[in-house]
């Protein structure tokens, strides 16, 4: 109920009105501008301003998750930040890009639908310009994309999309999968244009070219597991804790897939250099080991595991009997 003024509070407003220091139709218009807010029924607001914020702590830990992936692969310094999350339109998303652009259309596993990641063409060329053995300088250039470096683009896109995982976590128990490539934007309509969509903005540095990196995420898709981004799935005593274990996860699976040089050593033999510059094919060298010895394998100058010769489907083979540790001495 409102308060009851006085005789005395209106004869005070009154005066004050009549003096001039108070204008009743600026108070009248005030009113009524705090009563109205505006709505686009085109652009209904789906997402909640917690959920937006939600994801743009996923995303934070995406694009450092990344920043080391290209780093890695490029051997060169990459910076990624999350400019901005926002809902905007599929339409507006679509008709915004450029002719060609690089779009991975992704399942958004377990939930149903389809997800897109977009890379703008000049960090696409500085990195296909940078696998291939260039600088990595920006190239002023419009054109499609040969086979070579659409296989080269797709493989960067899997891995962006595989790494995308492990900041999912907290949510759900993701499996994200690349569907297909696609570089022209109008074959990339995987819901109505007036659909509400999650625009997620980032920039990405590569030495000293810039570009950006927007993941497109449908709001149809969301809809399952919208009430669980909200900020009490994040802000928690074990976050930052999550976040370290994610990237440490991606950091020993890429340590786990480098190739090693394994090297088996049948054992050791002195020869002089005229015996040396006068072996023939079929010479027979007597070395210092018997057959029931065994053999070291070795990786680097590190002598690392034991092992017996023999055969495998026709082919030598060492099968591993022991693992030793040590430095070899002649290393």
């Amino acid at each position: 109920m409102a308060d009851i003024l006085s005789q005395n509070e209106i004869d005070e407003l009154l005066n004050a009105i009549n003096s001039g220091e108070f204008d009743a139709l600026k108070i009248n218009s005030e009113a009524e501008d705090r009563k109205i807010k505006l709505y686009d029924f085109r652009r209904p607001d789906k997402f909640a301003k917690d959920q937006l914020r939600t994801m743009q702590v996923i995303y934070e830990n995406y694009s450092r998750l990344i920043a080391s992936y290209l780093s890695g692969i490029l051997r060169t310094f990459c910076q990624v930040d999350v400019t901005s999350v926002e809902p905007q339109t599929y339409y507006e998303f679509i008709n915004s890009l450029p002719d060609p652009v690089v779009l991975g259309i992704f399942s958004f596993k377990p939930l149903a639908g389809s997800a897109i990641i977009e890379v703008s063409p000049d960090i696409t060329y500085a990195i296909i310009d940078k696998m291939l053995g260039g600088t990595g300088e920006l190239v002023d250039i419009r054109r499609d994309f040969t086979d070579i470096e659409l296989s080269l683009i797709q493989r960067i896109i899997t891995e962006l999309i595989f790494i995308m995982n492990e900041p999912w976590v907290n949510v759900m128990e993701s499996n994200f999968r690349l569907e297909r490539i696609e570089t022209n934007p109008q074959f990339a309509q995987i819901i109505s244009p007036n659909e509400t969509i999650a625009i997620i903005t980032m920039n990405i540095s590569i030495g000293g070219i810039d570009g950006l990196l927007n993941v497109c995420i449908p709001f149809m898709v969301l809809e399952p597991i919208i009430d669980q981004l909200s900020t009490k799935y994040w802000f928690t005593s074990s976050l930052e804790g999550d976040r370290s274990d994610a990237q440490s996860k991606l950091l020993a699976r890429q340590i786990k897939d480098s190739d090693v040089d394994l090297i088996a050593i049948l054992g050791n033999s002195k020869i002089t250099v005229k015996e040396f510059v006068g072996l023939q094919v079929g010479d027979v060298i007597k070395l210092d080991t018997r057959t029931s010895d065994g053999v070291s394998l070795v990786i680097g100058d590190r002598e690392k595991f034991f092992g017996v010769v023999g055969t495998k489907n026709n082919n030598y083979a060492v099968k591993i009997t022991d693992i030793k540790g040590g430095r070899l001495k002649n290393g």
